[in-house]
């Protein structure tokens, strides 16, 4: 049989290491037990808390609001309650809570206790992402560029404002997937309603599924009735960027969604009807994201009623000085500068560069040059580009005259295309021969491009080409 010393290390033991935490106070309000979770959960030390009341502590806005206090005051019960409230150090803390009174064998109060799950971060990730009209900063006259290519992904985006059909966006990392989006909502008839924008990657499986659709009471432990984005979204928009990093399970039900234009909340059994349109975006090509098992083929072919297809910065390198012009003019005025340009030598490396990170690496780039800068110079130059960058581009060969560094300012001339043109135009000529060279046998072209069935198709649809 154990002893008491013995039963007391066990117990000390487990409420220490279990991941829920707990606060117990005496009849005098007074801090007797206050385990390593809780005091993780409050950002408090645990011996500052030991010994103490409540009130001196937290901050409510009323102290009847601290459910432990009222269980020890009035005997009340709480369980599955949301409580907001700020520690010493200003810090916000939202959890939710079972609290009970403690009696003794005469049925009198002589403590409470209270069991805490922690969601301060998921609330502050829902405060996060919803937009309001406000917050929706862009609009097409955001956006930069004056490429064939790129001012193609415009005009088809501003046609699609005229409806409400789900909108799929194709780009890599840092090509501005979420600008266009914004200004698809700013220019349409929702434009009034709200804008709701969730990252797909960021929050785990077991997370965004209530997040999205939704939670009902009692659903499971320490769940609350909450509404989910996309009834949030109501009447307007909702972007859920990366798509494909959505669990296959939660692809089949936002497939629903789209479908039936109906959602369920996690632990419900009825669906609510919804007025939301759908944009989602992607960083890979579509087709091989199904090939990969990462996006399910029905969901993409629901979501691509309206596919914009938006061309890396390395395949649209003409736009690269209106881009530098802008962010060069967005850093004077935050960095109190009056940088006028930058060097013939700098552009040429920004010719030369593939751009990984695209427009948002230039965009740091010239942002760290700028930090770098001293005041009265006014032309950004070699030794102001951050270091890494210097490293990457030492061993590039400038690849363009001074004279066509100039140009890259002026309209390119009737006689000539842009890079993106030729390439695009090249593209779509290859593919042609092919296919005519093998009798438009879509099986035979492919194995000849090295490429699969799905994606020639994917190219065919993209270029236009029957």
């Amino acid at each position: 049989m154990l002893k008491l010393d013995d039963l007391q290390a066990i117990l000390h033991t487990l409420v220490d290491n279990i991941d829920t935490g707990i606060h117990i106070i005496n009849q005098d309000g007074l801090t007797i037990l206050y385990n390593k979770k809780m005091a993780e959960i409050e950002g408090m030390n645990h011996s500052d808390v030991l010994g103490k009341n409540i009130p001196e502590l937290f901050n409510f806005q009323k102290e009847s609001e601290s459910t432990l206090m009222s269980a020890l005051q009035t005997g009340a019960v709480t369980k599955s309650s949301k409580q907001t409230y700020f520690n010493q150090k200003g810090q916000e803390i939202t959890t939710i809570n079972d609290t009970f009174p403690i009696y003794d064998c005469n049925k009198q109060i002589i403590g409470a206790i209270e069991v805490a799950k922690d969601i301060t971060n998921l609330e502050q990730i829902i405060r996060d992402n919803i937009l309001n009209k406000g917050d929706t900063k862009f609009t097409f006259d955001s956006i930069i560029g004056r490429s064939v290519n790129f001012q193609e992904v415009i005009e088809n985006s501003k046609r699609a404002t005229r409806t409400a059909s789900s909108i799929l966006i194709v780009g890599e990392t840092g090509t501005g997937k979420e600008l266009f989006a914004q200004s698809i909502h700013n220019g349409s008839k929702r434009s009034s309603g709200p804008f709701i924008s969730q990252n797909c990657a960021a929050l785990p499986d077991s997370l965004i599924e209530g997040i999205l659709f939704g939670t009902k009471k009692g659903a499971f432990t320490g769940s609350i009735e909450r509404p989910g984005l996309f009834e949030q979204a109501e009447g307007g928009t909702i972007l859920l960027d990366e798509i494909n990093s959505l669990h296959p399970s939660l692809q089949a039900k936002l497939l629903r969604a789209l479908q039936e234009r109906t959602i369920r909340r996690v632990g419900d059994t009825k669906d609510k009807k919804i007025d939301v349109r759908i944009i989602a975006t992607i960083n890979q090509d579509p087709i091989d994201a199904i090939a990969n098992d990462q996006l399910r083929k029905d969901l993409y072919y629901r979501l691509s009623v309206v596919s914009l297809f938006i061309p890396p910065l390395r395949e649209r390198k003409c736009d690269i000085p209106e881009l530098s012009k802008f962010f060069i003019q967005k850093f004077n005025i935050l960095f109190d500068l009056n940088i006028r340009g930058i060097s013939k030598h700098v552009f040429s490396l920004f010719d030369a560069y593939d751009w990984p990170g695209n427009v948002r690496e230039l965009e740091h780039i010239i942002e760290g040059a700028m930090n770098l800068i001293e005041p009265e110079e006014e032309i950004i130059d070699f030794p102001h580009l951050p270091l890494p960058f210097r490293q990457k581009t030492s061993s590039l060969e400038p690849s363009i005259s001074e004279a066509m560094i100039s140009d890259m300012f002026k309209d390119i001339d009737d006689d000539h295309l842009s890079l993106e043109k030729y390439m695009v135009n090249t593209e779509k000529k290859y593919l042609a021969k092919v296919l005519q060279d093998h009798d438009y046998n879509i099986s035979k072209a492919a194995k000849t491009l090295d490429i699969s069935r799905q994606s020639l198709q994917y190219r065919l649809r993209k270029f236009n080409l029957k």
